[in-house]
């Protein structure tokens, strides 16, 4: 149990705007999936992305598989997708019957590898998810052409990395489908909910029509298709609007922060810090270094040892394909991808950091490492 003076992975950012948009959104009595504030965050985040289009769901994973859906993506195809990943990556694709393809990551971003990708094609596959890791964006035009050459899909999973940039270029708007969730440690939070953004107003109609049981637009209580309950509530858009006031300054604290541990860890033996690549501006979701042999301390023990200090960290996620249900009685190596999972750790990353707090985290990494 972290004490009164712990410092958590992450915390919520929330002020009188918000506050002041759920009382108003109450005081309406629209509280479930219609209402005005829906629309409103909708346009206002798919804007934000450089997208025409948004389509709220409940959740970041309800918004993969409405993609999929979309796409007609179903059994006996076979869709790639980088086996370091949060679950929720692959769960959609076992959703709609198909077969989620594990590849490796590169040692640049930490997402997939674009030659892992290309080797991975095979005549069943029929698109390609790319997660933009910790907020770090993938190598998107390596990805994008392959994409082009065998007439596949590229859905963005940018679930951790509102508002980061490739080439100047903010991810979610670069592939087909680009995917946010905006679960309570995210950069911008609605509680739970998520989000689609897309150019194609055929995919748009269609989204909106799964999501809410495959009912007509037109049409009340006529279902063309087997659909889902992924709304989202009006009392949830309501957060979501007034957290885009202030999306920016998040980020960008997030990003000076990022600053901040890497001046503090920069010459710590067994300490790699984390990428951000000359093309690329991450928004550091969670900042996450590596831990290796020369640190001396191994990476449970460290990650114990910050605990009893009142410090929380996480581990990074299991390599997806280790996991029991898509074992499928095998062991893949998956070398680089590997690394990254036995060896990540992420430290204390919320907006509201203040810099003593991450000269502390910095102060007990180092003494922990030079007194093992």
């Amino acid at each position: 149990m972290l004490n009164h003076k712990s410092i958590p992975i992450s915390d919520i950012w929330i002020g009188k705007k918000e506050q002041h948009l759920l009382s108003e959104c109450v005081k309406t009595g629209w509280l479930s999936s219609q209402g005005r504030f829906v629309g409103e965050f909708e346009q206002a985040f798919a804007t934000y992305c450089g997208a025409q289009y948004g389509v709220a769901t409940a959740n970041g994973t309800s918004a993969l598989h409405l993609a999929l859906a979309c796409l007609d993506i179903g059994p006996g195809d076979e869709v790639i997708v980088p086996t370091l990943s949060f679950i929720g990556t692959a769960n959609p694709v076992t959703y709609v019957g198909a077969t989620p393809v594990f590849v490796d990551s590169d040692n640049e971003t930490w997402n997939l590898d674009p030659k892992a990708v290309a080797r991975a094609i095979t005549g069943k596959t029929r698109a390609i998810i790319v997660v933009h890791l910790y907020g770090h964006p993938a190598q998107m035009d390596e990805i994008l052409a392959i994409a082009k050459k065998h007439r596949l899909y590229v859905i963005e999973d940018a679930c951790e990395a509102h508002g980061a940039e490739y080439r100047g270029h903010k991810v979610g708007s670069l592939g087909t489908i680009g995917c946010f969730s905006f679960f309570g440690n995210k950069i911008i939070t609605t509680g739970e909910g998520g989000m689609l953004v897309m150019d194609r107003l055929s995919l748009v109609e269609k989204a909106r029509m799964l999501r809410d049981h495959g009912m007509s637009r037109n049409k009340k209580y006529w279902h063309s298709y087997i659909g889902f309950n992924y709304r989202m509530t009006n009392l949830q858009a309501a957060l979501g609007v007034a957290q885009m006031d202030r999306i920016d300054q998040v980020i960008e604290r997030k990003r000076r922060n990022a600053r901040l541990y890497n001046s503090l860890l920069k010459e710590v033996p067994g300490i790699t810090l984390p990428p951000e690549a000359p093309w690329a501006r991450p928004v550091y979701w969670l900042y996450t270094i590596l831990i290796d042999r020369k640190f001396k301390i191994p990476r449970a023990r460290l990650m114990k040892d910050m605990a009893r200090r009142g410090i929380d960290t996480r581990p990074v996620f299991y390599s997806i394909s280790r996991l029991p249900p898509y074992r499928n009685g095998g062991h893949p190596r998956f070398p680089v991808a590997d690394k990254i999972s036995t060896q990540g750790l992420s430290l204390p990353s919320s907006p509201l950091l203040k810099a003593e707090s991450i000269e502390r985290v910095c102060d007990v990494i180092i003494k922990l490492g030079r007194n093992a």
